[in-house]
């Protein structure tokens, strides 16, 4: 029996190197947001924290070296999450722009799957039409010994 050849297996192996090289870009990218955004909430946390202090020691005893330290801490935080929501974004976009690629990528190799099988069904139809050619020429050398033993 002849054996299946596809011609562009070599293109369609990349395309699956590049598609997992993709996803793995796409999962460094998702891991690197889950961090900064647990990060985020990290500051939020402490500047919620720093705003109940600032609360308890604005209706206690007026220690005004303590409140004002709360306060700037409070503002420190406020800038703190605003960078740290800038690098959330940041790497939104990249997240993004890898899947994008995860997504040609895997359409690429689709397209290439696609290709190898309709080779393939073209091969089994020729290898059929082959099998199919070698039948009629055994029924019709039958058939034509059948003649020529009747004869004899």
């Amino acid at each position: 029996m002849a054996k299946f050849f596809y011609r562009m297996q070599n293109i369609l192996d990349i395309k699956y190197k590049l598609e997992e090289q993709a996803k793995q870009e796409y999962m460094a990218v998702r891991v690197r947001l889950n961090e900064a955004m647990a990060q985020l909430d990290e500051l939020k946390l402490r500047k919620n924290t720093y705003m109940d202090m600032y609360m308890q020691l604005v209706s206690q005893k007026l220690d005004v070296l303590e409140i004002e330290e709360c306060k700037n801490a409070i503002l420190l935080m406020d800038e703190y999450i605003y960078n740290q929501e800038q690098v959330v974004q940041k790497i939104e976009r990249e997240l993004e722009i890898a899947a994008q690629k995860m997504n040609v990528a895997m359409q690429e190799r689709k397209i290439h799957e696609k290709l190898k099988e309709n080779q393939f069904e073209e091969f089994l139809q020729e290898l059929n039409q082959e099998e199919m050619k070698e039948i009629d020429q055994l029924v019709s050398y039958q058939y034509n010994n059948k003649d020529e033993q009747e004869e004899v």
